[in-house]
């Protein structure tokens, strides 16, 4: 497999990162199956493991710190997040220094480690000011605890505000960002990819597979399948929804375009991703080893210029059918209060 290198950083990850959100109530709740799954997806030639606290509350971090015992851990560039909901507490969650400091050493507990290699953001909060956020992480950096930084699923404009304030207080800074990105949701094509080759910043590409929308299963005039995911998040999901509804045009022109050049929609989805220049890695999610094993390889498929054209044709660059897809919702338009009435 050929690595490439995070960012700026100099070290080297593979370019397909194994996302461990299904592992565990979220989905797959079979410790040891998703060990297996873990060890299959190192001995591929993957490096590179991402895993949040908030997903199924911890035990996805600890099933990844069962699977990294017996001398595993070293060879792993191992990334974790911070940011999501923990507890009952109101300060269980959040970007300030008072909960990242607390749930980083959680983290490490939870994946029986000594350091986290890449330490992330999990998502911009407009409460807390930037210097208060890379101040604890600088901290955290310092006290070897974490060796990068990064954030996920920030807008550009906040990427852009968190490199300033790094500068100008002498902050360790964000060197990669984690945005959404498919075939489907090609919103950060206009901004967030530009920004962050701007910055050296590199990207690690969250839901590929546009959530299952590419995997195949969505098509026209079929039942769509059930999942986890579609129930926790019906607004990517749900037919009834006009923006949905022309993303399963899309997902079935898309498959159809795949069959055509004799390729599985999935490897498409994929290699349309890690072939963008400004993209270091793909997270691929998988439940179980079957879907894994759909997914390996991937990188291996080349895309010409006649085919991204073909690919831009059914998606336009810069599109996303929803702002659910973006994967968060700016407060101007959330809040009513703050809308024009």
């Amino acid at each position: 497999m050929e690595y490439r290198t995070l960012g700026s950083t100099g070290v080297k990850v593979s370019p397909l990162c194994l996302g461990a959100m299904m592992f565990g109530a979220w989905g797959n709740s079979d410790h040891d199956e998703s060990v297996r799954i873990i060890h299959r997806a190192l001995d591929s030639g993957i490096n590179f493991i991402d895993t949040a606290d908030v997903y199924a509350r911890g035990e996805s971090e600890e099933i990844v710190g069962k699977a990294l015992q017996q001398g595993r851990r070293e060879h792993v560039v191992l990334a974790t997040k911070v940011h999501g909901t923990m507890g009952d507490d109101p300060n269980q969650r959040g970007n300030s220094r008072r909960w990242i400091v607390a749930e980083c050493d959680a983290s490490l507990r939870r994946l029986k480690t000594d350091w986290i290699d890449l330490y992330q953001i999990h998502r911009w909060d407009p409460d807390t000011d930037h210097d208060e956020t890379l101040g604890a992480l600088t901290d955290l950096v310092r006290a070897g605890k974490v060796r990068y930084v990064g954030s996920s699923t920030y807008p550009p404009s906040e990427i852009v505000a968190a490199q300033h304030a790094a500068d100008k207080r002498g902050r360790e800074r964000f060197v990669c960002e984690q945005p959404p990105y498919s075939m489907l949701v090609r919103g950060v094509e206009a901004e967030v990819l530009p920004v962050c080759q701007q910055h050296r910043m590199g990207v690690i590409a969250w839901s590929p597979l546009a959530g299952g929308w590419l995997s195949g299963k969505w098509r026209k005039g079929q039942e769509p399948p059930t999942s986890s995911r579609a129930q926790r998040i019906p607004a990517r999901f749900d037919l009834s929804l006009p923006g949905n509804q022309r993303k399963l045009e899309a997902a079935d022109a898309l498959a159809v375009l795949a069959e055509e050049i004799g390729v599985s929609l999935i490897h498409l989805a994929l290699a349309f991703v890690v072939n963008h220049p400004a993209i270091t890695a793909a997270i691929i999610g998988p439940r179980t080893m079957e879907q894994l094993e759909s997914q390996l390889g991937s990188v291996d498929l080349a895309l010409d210029d006649a085919l991204l054209d073909r690919i831009d044709a059914i998606v336009q660059p810069g599109t996303n059918f929803s702002h659910a897809d973006a994967g968060w919702t700016p407060p101007a338009l959330a809040d009513p209060a703050l809308r024009r009435r």
